[in-house]
């Protein structure tokens, strides 16, 4: 697949109507970047939006980074994904994880227990699954929300590769490690195009809160040497840990952190543009653009 070196991570859509994401989506095709990442959490569906987007673009690839398994079966999630396949060839990438507790035991009322054991049988599932009807010519690619070794390892051996969410360049490096050469890395960085530290690290904090109270987020980040101080207030994160995860300031720092990313082993890198409000951040896609592609 053609998805370039960087692409478009967003949540901004769903605080949109329909009619702005596609003329947003269609931009950001004419600006140049190759792929947009859409997420999956109590908003819009993520396949009937890529397909949506897919239909008001012509060379854009979409991906879901993530969707959640527990939200619909391997059959469905396999049938949405070779529908999307056959009718934009090359242009649809799934990006499938286990969610967190809070969304999918608490919202959805799933068991959350085993995640990575119930992952493992999804896959096998989705291989299994019949479909009958016209599909995609040729394999179709996967990547897996990936963050612990377990995971990743799965990632690499079952999928096309890995997609880690709220990473830094380290977990890249260490990712990769567990990769090797072959899979495919996208993690996904957040940035903010604001000088002003006060400002910026209270976005940040806002940005990053939610996944604060995730366990599998905090674990990943215990193992790469933050600790419990660090987030004893989601809602006051500290700021080493808010500089770690968001890269902002001008657009020579925001670009050094996505630079990182590839020196560390990434094959791509999903920018989340952060704004602080709920507009799509089109003036700082259009400001990055030529920095980044």
């Amino acid at each position: 697949m053609e998805l370039g070196r960087v692409g478009i991570w967003t949540t901004a859509f769903d605080r949109q109507p329909s009619a702005a994401a596609r003329r947003a989506a269609g931009e950001l095709e004419q600006l140049g970047y190759p792929t947009l990442w859409l997420n999956e959490a109590i908003g819009r569906d993520p396949f009937v939006m890529a397909g949506m987007l897919l239909a008001s673009t012509s060379r854009l690839t979409v991906a879901t980074g993530i969707a959640n398994i527990y939200a619909r079966d391997a059959m469905t999630t396999e049938a949405a994904r070779k529908t999307l396949a056959e009718a934009y060839p090359g242009r649809f990438l799934l990006g499938l994880g286990v969610s967190s507790p809070a969304l999918v035991a608490k919202v959805r009322g799933h068991d959350y227990r085993r995640p990575l054991s119930y992952l493992r049988s999804y896959l096998d599932a989705m291989d299994a699954a019949p479909f009958a009807a016209v599909g995609p010519d040729g394999p179709q690619w996967t990547v897996l929300g990936a963050l612990g070794p377990r995971m990743i390892e799965l990632a690499g051996t079952r999928t096309n590769g890995a997609h880690p969410y709220l990473t830094t360049p380290e977990h890249t490096r260490q990712a990769r490690e567990i990769l090797g050469d072959g899979p495919f890395l996208a993690p996904e960085q957040m940035v903010l195009l604001e000088r002003d530290p006060a400002t910026a690290r209270a976005i940040g904090r806002a940005a990053i809160s939610f996944y604060l109270r995730a366990p599998g987020y905090l674990a990943n980040l215990r193992r790469l040497g933050f600790a419990d101080e660090d987030w004893a207030n989601p809602k006051q994160a500290s700021d080493r840990l808010v500089d770690a995860l968001v890269a902002w300031g001008d657009l020579d720092t925001v670009v050094a952190r996505v630079r990182e990313h590839h020196q560390a082993g990434a094959d791509h890198v999903a920018v989340q543009v952060l704004r602080g409000d709920a507009e799509i951040p089109l003036p700082e896609w259009r400001t990055l653009a030529p920095a980044l592609l």
